[in-house]
């Protein structure tokens, strides 16, 4: 289970992408593109993941400390867990536009 703190972190992160623009713009004025939004997300989770493999890695070879290396993997599983939600509420969004009728 993650701590309370790598929650509040990722949603920190996720908030300072949105206000940030960082996601890139799309070619009008509204803001980020949904894609754009997506690929950053979908990186940011992959740079998590990377982390965590890089801490173990250093662990492995007795260059890194236990908790930095438990903070990586927590880190990375919130990360996963919040993509999944999101990929989940995507896939039901689509399902009930599928069932309306026209």
């Amino acid at each position: 289970m993650a701590s309370p703190t790598v929650a509040a972190n990722a949603y920190a992160n996720l908030a300072r992408i949105l206000d940030s623009g960082g996601a890139g713009k799309s070619t009008d004025s509204s803001g980020p593109s949904f894609a754009a939004l997506l690929k950053d997300a979908v990186g940011s989770v992959m740079e998590a993941g990377r982390k965590s493999d890089a801490q173990t890695m250093a662990m492995a070879n007795g260059k890194a400390n236990v908790m930095d290396v438990v903070t990586a993997v927590a880190e990375t599983d919130v990360a996963v867990s919040t993509l999944v939600s999101v990929r989940d509420r995507v896939i039901q969004s689509y399902e009930d536009v599928m069932k309306m009728t026209i």
